[in-house]
């Protein structure tokens, strides 16, 4: 659910480092968002600080939120310290092999390029024919 970010609390948080918030904030900017942040049902911010304040930095007004039916500040806290514990960055030989495969599928070689154009052609003609069939009803 979108949330107003005026509306969010942020109490003090374990994480102070928030790193380079500005690559976040492009991230944001050009794919969205991706995870929703976690609150409380009283709006207090539970995971997700640093989307929080990359969408802040990009003038948000709401931010995607999921609410979290935590019983109270132990268990709160135990969600923040998980979210942050439990992921796993890629390796270099993934973050090699997904680089990789983004350039490729970026600079596809001239029969890709081929393909592409012939599948573009063959989309436009046949929309072209169901538009003028629809016409004819």
């Amino acid at each position: 659910m979108q949330v107003p970010i005026k509306d969010i609390i942020v109490k003090k948080r374990i994480r102070k480092d928030m790193g380079d918030i500005g690559a976040l904030a492009e991230s944001l900017k050009i794919y969205g968002q991706i995870s929703p942040i976690v609150i409380s049902r009283k709006g207090i911010l539970i995971a997700g600080g640093r989307r929080l304040e990359a969408a802040k930095l990009l003038g948000w007004r709401t931010i995607n939120a999921v609410v979290s039916e935590t019983s109270g500040e132990l268990e709160q806290l135990e969600l923040e310290v998980e979210e942050n514990i439990q992921r796993r960055d890629f390796s270099m030989e993934e973050v090699s092999e997904a680089t990789q495969k983004i350039y490729r599928l970026q600079n596809p070689g001239f029969f890709r390029r081929l393909l592409n154009r012939i599948i573009r052609f063959f989309k436009k003609l046949l929309a072209a024919l169901f538009s003028a069939l629809e016409k004819k009803r």
